[in-house]
Parts: C-alpha cells; structure tokens; sequence
C-alpha cells in the first residue's frame, strides 16, 4: 500500500492540497473527486497544491494536477500555485512542462493544521485504468518531451481499454 496522503482544506475562497509521502495512483480517484468538487464550488479565488512534504509523485497524479490546472483556467481564468521546496520535486515539475501551467514557488503555507485527509476510494480496475490513461494524455498535451515519454503507455492504455 502506498504510504502517502493527500489533504485538503477550503479557507476563506482558497481551496489547499497537500501531498504527503510517496504520492501515487492509489490516491487517484479521491484526487479526481476532490477536484470535480472543486469545480462545483461557487466562490474560490485560488488554489494551492502544497508539495513542501512530497517525497515522490508519479506520473497518473501528476497528470491530474495538470487536469486541475487546465479546468481552472477554463473556468475562473486562473493558475493554479505549485509550493515545492525540494529540488528533485521542482526538477520534475519543471521538465514535465508545470512551469507553463502553474505558479511554482517555494514558500511554505500557513495554515497546515486546518488541512484534512482525503478519504480513501476504492474503484474498480477499469476506473482506476481510465484515470491513468486520462491523466497521461493530459500529460502528453503539455508539451513535446511528455508526448514522446508517455506515447506507448498510453498506447498500451488504450489497447486494453
């Protein structure tokens, strides 16, 4: 089992994530529900993805955030914020093509004591295979070096859907 978290907090119009641990697929579906939710929220001025306690992230969540990023401009014409204070974090958001979709900064929040856990999902394999193959095509669409990195797993995906 995978030995991260993801919570969330709404305060004040700012909607908070922050990834804890290894962040992998496993917590996909309470990510995908948690943004969906977000999105039905009537009055937000911004979000913020807390990476600051990120020890890994793999590529189906990093394929939602850039999911989130896309909705949000699409529906309140905003960018979302990435905080990130580990090289290797701020290294991979930054060759993934992130820095064009998101505000990256290194400033830590304020307020991690009003954050919650995400409930934990469980989905069946196929769901859990359509959240991977669309967090990846997201990720090709970024930029020419996620293309070519994910063509044949999506491929793949997309033959055994």
């Amino acid at each position: 089992m995978s030995s991260g978290k993801i919570q969330f907090a709404e305060q004040s119009g700012t909607f908070v994530l922050k990834f804890v641990g290894e962040v992998r697929l496993t917590l996909c579906s309470a990510l995908d529900t948690t943004i969906e939710r977000i999105f039905t929220a009537l009055n937000f001025s911004a979000i913020v993805i807390d990476l600051t306690e990120t020890r890994s992230i793999d590529s189906t969540t990093l394929g939602l955030l850039a999911k989130l990023s896309i909705l949000s401009r699409q529906k309140i014409g905003l960018l979302p914020t990435v905080v990130t204070t580990h090289e290797d974090i701020t290294r991979l958001l930054q060759s993934m093509g992130f820095d064009q979709v998101f505000n990256i900064v290194d400033t830590p929040l304020p307020c991690p004591e009003c954050l919650a856990d995400l409930p934990s999902q469980d989905q069946s394999e196929d769901v859990v295979k359509a959240k991977v193959l669309e967090a990846h095509r997201i990720l090709m669409g970024l930029n020419e070096s996620n293309r070519e990195a994910f063509h044949d797993l999506v491929s793949a995906l997309e033959r055994q859907h």
